[in-house]
């Protein structure tokens, strides 16, 4: 039986854009979550699932192609809320951005090519919101707070980076959580 990865393409964020993130992970001390490693934040722009070798090399050659056709752009991060937005009891802490036409344009072409040559389930949404996470709630125990004991996370936040690059990315599972691999960095030209 052949091996099969759990690869998804994504934007990496800059050192200080990190770090400035994870500086947000004591200020909610009493929050049930298991909080990301400051290394593994990113913003997912396509989760393709548990793909063979062949279907990576097609993804990154896909990936290449598509950077070549966008130029570089920025991507601005106003705000630390609860993820799904409206949802609840919540899923994750998400630090989310200002969608832009670049990132939509990026994203649908990126999607399309790839639903050409590899069998994944894109996700299905009303409209791309750029999210990272930052933490995954235990959901069982946040359930245990009363609605007026649980932690108020609506920070506005002011943080702009420019992206490009796109990276395929592995995720593996490991001992003490996982880790993310890159595969392929695809400029943007």
């Amino acid at each position: 039986m052949e091996k099969r990865h759990r690869i998804f393409i994504a934007i990496n964020l800059p050192e200080e854009i990190k770090k400035e993130l994870a500086r947000f992970y004591d200020k909610w001390p009493e929050l049930p979550a298991k909080w990301a490693s400051k290394d593994n934040l990113h913003l997912t722009l396509e989760f393709l699932g548990n793909l063979n070798d062949v279907e990576i090399g097609e993804a990154c050659q896909i990936a290449g192609e598509v950077a070549k056709r966008h130029k570089p752009f920025s991507v601005n991060l106003n705000k630390i809320l609860y993820g799904p937005i409206k949802k609840m009891p919540p899923k994750f802490v998400w630090a989310i951005g200002e969608s832009s036409e670049a990132l939509a344009n990026l994203k649908s072409d990126l999607q399309e090519c790839l639903l050409e040559k590899i069998a994944f389930r894109p996700e299905q949404s009303r409209g791309f919101t750029p999210h990272i996470t930052l933490a995954r709630i235990l959901e069982w125990e946040f359930r245990k707070f009363d609605l007026d004991e649980r932690p108020e996370i609506n920070e506005n936040i002011d943080l702009i980076f420019s992206v490009d690059a796109i990276e395929v990315m592995e995720s593996e599972k490991k001992r003490g959580g996982h880790v993310y691999t890159v595969i392929e960095s695809c400029p943007l030209e």
